[in-house]
């Protein structure tokens, strides 16, 4: 991306300020849940809510890392909780890490608005004697921008980004129960300034293999900012979700359904639940799948006047193709544009 540039440049999980100020702005039934550590672990992530709301009504920084990672999960809406075999899991509840049996690889790209790209690498495999290890790299590349002084003139150029490294580890603690965590590092830069971060993720599942149903929960991004951007210290964009999925008897159908950023301020109970998701996976044949999702706060964020067209809406197909699973995902942020993610898997 190149060209001129006075004021603030804003764009998703991130805002920019090029003049002078830099920085960066971007979870049988519940009753048959066996084993005392999975009580613990839930209760552990219920008191955390509250307290990560505290910090939820500031500005965040590292907002690359909302983003939907891979064209499966985006086109589920990022309703990807409680899914089992799909290395990208890492990125959303390492727990799930736990329910792959062989190893897996993925990457994709990801077109997002104007000229930024972004994309990903992930490999998950089993080490005998220890368990399930995951490891993932996301990256954002915002483009090369003019840099002008205050009287507008061109005095060379400039570039930003933003990367993530995350390793993860899971295991079974009890019948078709799984607890599981990552630990990743951050790193973002505009222009010769830059600012890092560490964070962890930790999540739980649980299946229930004879209904085809589970339902797990995970907190995301719980972490600090190492160095900053300026002198001011910003909060990660912490994210705690629960998620539940089902494959309803006679129908060659996944369906997800999510809820995020239950941490987030709210004005009353009803509207902590705003960020909630659903996605649904069908099967047309052995190699082809469609996916539609819809995203409750995308759909609210990005409503222009009384008009929202199909903002919070995506869909995607994935073809199976000789062990390779190819995966494209389309998501409306409705006046504002469509995002574009492409993606393939495979066994090794």
């Amino acid at each position: 991306m190149e060209g001129s540039f006075k004021g603030n440049l804003a764009v998703p999980g991130r805002i920019l300020y090029i003049k002078g100020n830099f920085r960066m702005n971007h979870l049988k039934a519940w009753g048959a849940m066996a084993g005392k550590t999975v009580r613990t672990v839930i209760v552990a992530m219920a008191l955390l809510v509250p307290a990560a709301g505290m910090a939820a009504g500031s500005a965040t920084i590292f907002n690359f890392l909302r983003n939907d990672v891979g064209a499966r999960a985006a086109a589920l809406a990022g309703s990807f909780t409680t899914m089992q075999g799909d290395p990208d899991i890492l990125f959303y509840n390492p727990a799930g890490l736990a329910t792959i049996h062989t190893s897996i690889g993925a990457a994709g790209f990801f077109k997002h608005l104007m000229d930024i790209n972004a994309g990903y690498v992930t490999y998950s495999t089993d080490v005998p004697g220890v368990g399930r290890f995951g490891a993932g790299i996301v990256y954002t590349n915002y483009g090369t921008f003019d840099q002008t002084d205050e009287l507008g003139s061109t005095t060379g150029t400039f570039g930003a980004g933003d990367l993530a490294l995350s390793i993860g580890y899971a295991l079974p603690v009890d019948e078709n129960v799984y607890l599981g965590g990552a630990l990743k590092g951050i790193y973002s830069s505009i222009g010769p300034y830059s600012s890092s971060g560490v964070a962890a993720d930790l999540g739980v599942l649980y299946t229930i293999p004879a209904s085809r149903f589970a339902i797990g929960a995970s907190i995301r991004n719980l972490g600090m900012q190492l160095s900053k951007y300026g002198s001011i210290s910003e909060d990660l964009p912490l994210d705690c979700g629960i998620g539940a999925s089902i494959v309803p008897k006679g129908l060659p159908l996944l369906l997800n359904v999510g809820v995020h950023r239950l941490n987030d301020d709210a004005p009353d109970f009803v509207s902590r639940f705003r960020s909630f998701t659903v996605g649904g996976e069908f099967q047309l044949s052995k190699v082809v799948m469609a996916r539609v999702g819809y995203d409750n706060a995308r759909r609210k964020d990005y409503k222009i006047g009384s008009s929202a067209g199909l903002a919070g809406f995506s869909a995607g197909l994935g073809i199976l193709v000789s062990g390779y699973t190819f995966d494209y995902a389309l998501s409306s942020l409705g006046k504002a544009g469509n995002l574009h993610r492409i993606s393939i898997r495979t066994t090794f």
